[in-house]
């Protein structure tokens, strides 16, 4: 019997303050790893209900004989901070050295850059960084980050509706301390004005030449396809010629059910696009 992957949590530490990894190693008996993946997890309450299905991934991708590494960003999970102190910079710089780190680990082995939602978003931007090509792992990507910020802002609206203002008014008052530079505080995690004029303002980075790109999505009538969103940005995409394969497997949205669900469909499609060994996209 092959021995399993061991995973190691630890602090990593920097001038920036601490910040939690996950290091799921390969296999000891493992002679060449055959890729490195970073993890990129969900904003608010999404990183939190998808970390039970994050880990599920990550140790099936170290038990293929690749080395993952999960981190929480600043201010997010058990990293040092408040969210408030968090920016969109940060979050790139946290990435960046988490890459430096993977690499120098396990030089030589393919980069691969996992994102889930905003982490996807964020994949790309700090791909677009770094000094190597990263390949990019998809997971129902948000295509422009002002999606995230809206949501977010409806969710706060929504708590405030017994105050008897409207859903418009109640959007205005919260965009209008945002844009005076306060802090809007949705379901305990309070957002800067910094940070969500980053998140109106991001979207897609379009990938570097020599990446593979596998996004994934999962929904309850696969047969439907992509989302109209997700397909129009993969057409810009393509047409820029982008190394590009996409699914649409059946699963629930488990980023955001009342209880913790998985997706277990979107486990093997992903060790195969990482080890290589997925089909192209219709």
């Amino acid at each position: 019997m092959n021995p399993l992957p061991a995973s190691d949590a630890f602090y990593f530490r920097s001038d920036a303050g601490h910040r939690l990894w996950v290091h799921h190693a390969p296999r000891p008996a493992t002679a060449v790893v055959r890729a490195v993946v970073l993890y990129l997890h969900p904003f608010g309450e999404e990183m939190n209900k998808s970390r039970r299905m994050a880990w599920l991934q990550a140790r099936a991708l170290a038990a293929a004989d690749c080395a993952v590494l999960q981190i929480d960003l600043l201010g997010c999970g058990d990293s040092s901070g408040l969210l408030s102190d968090a920016s969109w910079q940060a979050w790139l710089d946290d990435v960046h050295a988490a890459c430096r780190w993977l690499t120098e680990r396990y030089p030589g082995a393919p980069l691969w850059l996992w994102g889930l939602r905003l982490g996807g978003l964020l994949a790309t931007e700090a791909a677009a960084g770094l000094d190597r090509p990263a390949h990019l792992l998809l997971w129902q990507p948000i295509v422009a980050g002002k999606t995230q910020l809206q949501q977010v802002l409806r969710l706060k609206a929504a708590g405030s509706l017994d105050t008897g203002a409207s859903p418009q008014t109640l959007m205005a008052e919260l965009r209008a301390t945002l844009a005076a530079g306060g802090t809007v505080d949705v379901a305990g995690y309070p957002l800067p004005a910094g940070l969500a004029r980053s998140l109106d303002a991001a979207a897609l980075r379009l990938p570097r030449a020599g990446s593979r790109v596998h996004w994934l999505e999962v929904s309850a009538r696969p047969e439907v396809g992509l989302a109209a969103a997700s397909s129009a940005a993969m057409a810009s995409w393509r047409t820029a010629g982008a190394d590009l394969h996409w699914q649409v497997l059946p699963g629930p949205a488990f980023w955001q059910a009342a209880d913790i669900e998985l997706a277990p469909e979107l486990i093997q499609p992903s060790v195969d696009a990482v080890c290589g060994n997925a089909e192209a996209a219709a």
